[in-house]
């Protein structure tokens, strides 16, 4: 992976993007508008995933771009804003994973608990539980609607796989006849950030 160039995005530049992120139904409404927003230090273990799988190369990738970066002084683990990439002549956002505050449902379905659910960077989190490192990541408290999957019980119910078998339910949707009126638009601030997905889904969840 050579690595032709690198531009900063200040904190200060960060959160203000974040802080414009919109929804893809409701309105589009502005999510975080009046949140408090912060780029905080985690152990991975106080990280709680929604999504059920993580791809085994893109993991990868992380792990090599984080040696890539390492050279330019950067480090995607301890990130104090983000960086603009560049790589073989594409421009690419790095910026920490993003995550909500958020009170879900208890396991056993008794009561609540307060998580903080990974909205996106699962990989870049997981690349971090691999080298048994804690990660800085963007964390928001006081979203105006909940995040568009439920939290998983935990680690042990995230399964990596080498690519997506078709049929697999990537998450658990709280709106599972429109499941993406919640999504969080990040790929409208950071181009490619979000990164499309193999379709597969049951035919049952509408997006």
């Amino acid at each position: 992976m050579e690595i032709s160039a690198v531009t900063p995005i200040t904190r200060d530049e960060l959160v203000a993007a974040v802080r414009r992120t919109r929804l893809q139904g409701f309105d589009q409404a502005e999510v975080y508008a009046d949140a408090d927003i912060t780029l905080t230090r985690f152990d991975t273990d106080d990280l709680t995933p929604a999504q059920r799988y993580v791809l085994e190369p893109n993991v990868a990738t992380v792990l090599e771009l984080r040696e890539a970066l390492l050279a330019h002084g950067v480090d995607i683990l301890a990130l104090d804003g983000g960086v603009w990439v560049e790589i073989d002549g594409e421009r690419i956002p790095v910026i920490p994973p993003i995550v909500e505050h958020s009170v879900e449902p208890a396991s056993n379905n008794q009561g609540s608990r307060a998580v903080a659910l990974i909205n996106d960077g699962i990989h870049r989190v997981y690349a971090a539980r691999t080298l048994g490192l804690p990660i800085t990541v963007v964390h928001v408290t006081g979203a105006t609607h909940p995040y568009y999957a439920l939290a998983l019980d935990g680690w042990a119910d995230v399964t990596p796989l080498s690519e997506l078998p078709d049929g697999f339910q990537k998450k658990a949707y709280r709106i599972p006849d429109n499941y993406k009126a919640l999504f969080r638009d990040f790929n409208a601030l950071f181009p490619g950030v979000q990164q499309q997905r193999k379709r597969s889904n049951p035919d049952h969840l509408k997006a």
